[in-house]
This record gives C-alpha cells, structure tokens and sequence, in this order.
C-alpha cells in the first residue's frame, strides 16, 4: 500500500466519507487488516486493528495465549473491541472476536462486512506464528466450519478476497456503502 492519491472511481469515493463505524469481520488470512486499512483511506476515516490495539497494549499475542490462556485473551478482546466501536471509523476484528455474546450485540448497529477467503488463498498466506488457533490448514478448516454461520448471520455484505487485489476490494465495499447507507 502506498501513500499516492486516489485516482478515478476512487477518488469519487473519497469525497464522501461514511460517518459511521464500518466493521469488518472473517476468518484468519481474509485479508481484515490490509483490506481495512485501504477501504479506511477510501472513506477518509481512521483505521483501527483491534489485533494491534491489543498488541499495543499487552504484547504478542502468540505470548498472551501461552501465557495466560484463550480465555484471558478473549476478555482483553472484548474491551478493544468494545473501545473501538465507539466512532467513526473502519474497524477490523479479530476472527474470533464475534464469539464474544456482546460483541455480536453490538454488531446488530453497526455495518459488518464479512470477507471471505478460499481455503487455496489461505495456504499461501497463512503465517502460523501470528495466529495461534491456526496450527495448520486443518486447524483453520475447523474454525471456518465452526464459525461460518455466525459470520454469515452478522454480516450485511459479504465479499470474497481470495485472489483479487486489495484495491478493488476496498473500491467495491466503499461503493456498496455509498449505495446502500
């Protein structure tokens, strides 16, 4: 990603930001954080990761599940999750993060996109070090099949990832925003 203007379609798009929390949602390696960081820069509003928020605030997050356990981390979750919904923005969500009972309530007032990936996308860029439920492709299957339906039930758009340049992507969801909100 770069730090040129927009050109074309794009730059329509930035002339009319979203005054509302956008909120992405999916699996791991759906592309969350690189799509939202483009589709943030497209509606010129702020971009929030709640992962790296978390990492900011208590470190690697591989180190905070061996150390103090899933459970431990879902709580800390829930807090950045909950401190980032609160204004304007784009905000990416953690896979797991719309397991949270609460967090899946506050979903129902905001605009959720689901980002899907294929399971061929995933196994050139899966990197196990940074994903610590994700041990391996079979590992990421059972936590798409387990989460498939939720995702599907909190998103109000849904786009595919799997091969497609980020741009794009970020071009389609601003133009289903800008039809649709």
């Amino acid at each position: 990603m770069t730090g040129l203007p927009s050109t074309g379609a794009s730059h329509e798009l930035n002339a009319t930001p979203i005054p509302e929390t956008i909120v992405l949602i999916g699996p791991p390696a759906a592309g969350k954080t690189r799509i939202g960081r483009r589709l943030a820069q497209r509606l010129d509003v702020p971009y929030i990761d709640t992962d790296r928020v978390i990492v900011s605030g208590h470190g690697a997050i591989p180190r905070i599940f061996a150390e103090h356990g899933e459970a431990y981390f879902r709580r800390i979750e829930r807090e950045a999750v909950r401190d980032a919904l609160t204004s304007p923005a784009v905000v990416s969500l953690g896979g797991g993060a719309v397991l949270d009972p609460e967090t899946q309530e506050d979903l129902a007032t905001k605009t959720v996109v689901l980002l899907t990936v294929t399971e061929q996308a995933v196994l050139e860029r899966i990197d196990n070090a940074k994903r610590p439920l994700v041990t391996g492709i079979d590992a990421w299957r059972r936590i798409v099949a387990e989460r498939a339906a939720l995702y599907a039930s909190l998103a109000d758009f849904t786009v595919d990832t799997s091969f497609r340049p980020v741009a794009p992507i970020a071009d389609e969801i601003a133009a289903w925003l800008k039809e649709n909100k």
